[in-house]
């Protein structure tokens, strides 16, 4: 019978995944209740991060909301647009690498 029990020469490394940030950026139409209600429903901020975040992505024209794998980043940003769809607000949902 053949020892099938032979060690392995390579140490076997885990690597963190590639992280990537979701950014809302301002436009003229999407209401500022609006985008506090994304970041509530789809993003888990309570309501008093929201307004805050709302206000920095009014102010200096987009910010950082969630920093997330690259599938759950791609999902947030679709699920952005498609609720932006649904209230007819052409609010822009974008995912970058994080560095």
């Amino acid at each position: 019978m053949p020892n099938f029990e032979e060690e392995l020469d390579f140490a076997l490394e885990l690597q963190e995944p590639q992280m990537y940030k979701v950014l809302l950026h301002n436009d003229d139409y999407t209401s500022m209740d609006f985008v506090v209600d994304v970041l509530i429903s789809i993003f888990h901020k309570t309501h008093q991060q929201a307004e805050q975040i709302m206000l920095q992505i009014h102010e200096k024209g987009k910010a950082i909301v969630g920093v997330y794998t690259y599938e759950i980043a791609l999902t947030k940003a679709q699920q952005v647009k498609q609720k932006a769809k649904q209230h007819e607000f052409p609010l822009l949902a974008t995912i970058e690498e994080d560095a």
